[in-house]
């Protein structure tokens, strides 16, 4: 299985926000203003469809309009929901997504057991 680039993980991540961030808004009323309990929707949503979508198909929308999916690093089956748990919390701390080691895999996948690869 072939290792996911930093333009593919980083275009995911961005579409899945973006997809957060125009329902939060749309149920909200528009785009007027940033407003603090908005930010906390949008981080909440997003966080809720990572989690719930990896755990439960082992790819978040984003990931799948890529053709990647996230599988255990030590055996590339399916990942747990602890595990997607795990990875999604740590996720949205943004500094374990962006410190990578030489298997190009972020803090949040190593502590969680987890790889991006391609479907």
């Amino acid at each position: 299985m072939e290792k996911v680039g930093m333009g593919r993980r980083f275009l995911a991540l961005t579409l899945d926000w973006l997809m957060s961030y125009a329902i939060v808004v749309a149920l909200t009323g528009g785009l007027g203003g940033a407003h603090s309990s908005r930010s906390l929707s949008v981080l909440a949503l997003f966080f809720a469809e990572v989690a719930l979508l990896s755990a439960l198909q082992g790819a978040s929308a984003g990931h799948r309009l890529l053709g990647i999916r996230i599988v255990r690093f030590s055996d590339r089956g399916s990942i747990t929901p602890l595990q997607a748990l795990i990875r999604t919390t740590l996720l949205c701390l943004v500094i374990t997504a962006v410190t990578f080691d030489d298997d190009g895999r972020g803090i949040h996948e190593r502590l969680s057991n987890t790889v991006l690869v391609q479907r």
